[in-house]
């Protein structure tokens, strides 16, 4: 099924929101993959599949960027996704990786480990 992709993709988002976020998170942060709008769901399978893609043509050798370098890639196809899914979108949902709060680039390293796992 190709949501499965994105799905693992928002589950690891959850997992590092749960991990990372300072507080409780805003329940958009955590909402369940049933739950989640169509437009998010197509984002998630589509960065978990760049993600992939990347991991895949390297051989592998992604293994060898540092963790910020990981985080900033899930960052930016995230931006893309944005981007196709809202003309006009708010600054902070297009936010920079320097731009981001700690917690979320954290949550965005985890992400990009977790679809190493996968592949």
């Amino acid at each position: 099924m190709p949501n499965d992709r994105g799905r693992v993709f928002r589950e690891a988002w959850i997992a590092g929101v749960t991990k990372h976020y300072p507080g409780e998170p805003k329940p958009g942060y955590i909402t369940p993959w049933d739950e989640t709008p169509d437009w998010e769901r197509d984002a998630a399978t589509a960065v978990y599949d760049q993600v992939l893609a990347f991991i895949t043509a390297t051989n592998g050798a992604t293994a060898k960027l540092t963790p910020e370098q990981k985080g900033r890639f899930v960052a930016l196809c995230w931006i893309g996704q944005i981007f196709k899914h809202f003309p006009d979108p708010k600054p902070s949902y297009v936010a920079d990786w320097d731009d981001l709060p700690d917690w979320q680039q954290a949550t965005d390293i985890d992400i990009f480990e977790r679809i190493e796992q996968d592949a």
